[in-house]
């Protein structure tokens, strides 16, 4: 049987299919770009990463918390937040442990005043902790905090996803193969390395954690030493303020992909797996080949 002017029926259906696709394809690009053009700039996005894994204590996942709100109520990060006029910071914090468990702990917030620092900090004081356990798989941390960059309604000029933590990844996907597709997509990571555990975790953040334009990591000597630490860090984070680095330990301290520019690209991910829950949610994320044991 031959259809539409002798093409056979089979093939005019395959037409018909293939600009059906089309036609979706210029639907969802369209909506991309308008999703895009709704999105209110701000001078950085801020993803804090608050490590709630087996080797944090109750106690010291509480000095973690109560650092991160002293750090807000201070007048050093009240004037750094000021200073970015009226874009203003648009801070989410996750709490993150193995690889299926990150949770969205306080979504987006605006942040232009000192007054809406101090009602961030209140946030804090009252936020509980949502995961109680697991591994430590930092990569599915970074990857987590990337789709909440991704997919929320502010539009960053600085991209950044802050980690803490104490410990070496030991589970899911190799943090530098995340660490990397995110510096690809414009995306800082920075890190505060607490070493109460391991007293070289420090140098292995600098190697596999961080990346991206002016990344940096920040130590603290125990949990007590946490405040003054992540005080100063988001000074340096939100006041964009230069950092020294010191001589690089490998390809990945350059901030980038092994041979790729510190500089972010305008380069996306090439493939993205998972989704992104909602703020009550954890989710689930496939292994790769490489990728570290499971729990």
């Amino acid at each position: 049987m031959l259809l539409f002017g002798g093409l056979p029926a089979g093939f005019a259906g395959e037409v018909r299919a293939n600009d059906q696709h089309h036609e979706r394809s210029r639907d969802f690009a369209a909506e991309l770009a308008q999703l895009s053009a709704q999105r209110q700039v701000v001078d950085l996005e801020l993803v804090l990463a608050v490590d709630a894994s087996s080797s944090v204590s109750a106690e010291e996942f509480d000095l973690q918390m109560r650092g991160f709100a002293d750090a807000f109520r201070d007048p050093a990060v009240a004037a750094a937040i000021r200073a970015t006029g009226e874009l203003g910071v648009a801070i989410a914090m996750i709490q993150w442990s193995d690889n299926r468990r990150q949770h969205v702990a306080i979504d987006w917030q605006h942040l232009t005043t000192a007054e809406s620092a101090e009602r961030y900090a209140d946030l804090i004081d009252t936020t509980p902790r949502f995961l109680d356990g697991g591994g430590t798989a930092i990569g599915g941390a970074i990857e987590f905090g990337v789709r909440l960059i991704e997919r929320n309604a502010f539009e960053g000029v600085r991209k950044v996803i802050d980690i803490s933590g104490d410990g070496r990844a030991n589970q899911g996907a190799q943090p530098a193969k995340l660490r990397d597709l995110a510096v690809l997509q414009g995306i800082t990571i920075n890190g505060l390395a607490i070493l109460n555990e391991d007293s070289s975790v420090d140098a292995y953040y600098r190697s596999s954690v961080i990346g991206g334009t002016g990344a940096f990591v920040m130590t603290a000597n125990n949990y007590e030493d946490f405040a003054a630490a992540m005080l100063e860090k988001l000074i340096k984070e939100i006041g964009a303020v230069p950092v020294a680095h010191g001589p690089s330990d490998g390809p990945s301290d350059t901030g980038g992909p092994e041979g790729a520019p510190a500089t972010p690209g305008g380069t996306q991910l090439a493939e993205r797996t998972g989704t992104l829950p909602g703020p009550a949610t954890d989710r689930d994320a496939s292994r790769e080949p490489g990728d570290l044991p499971g729990y």
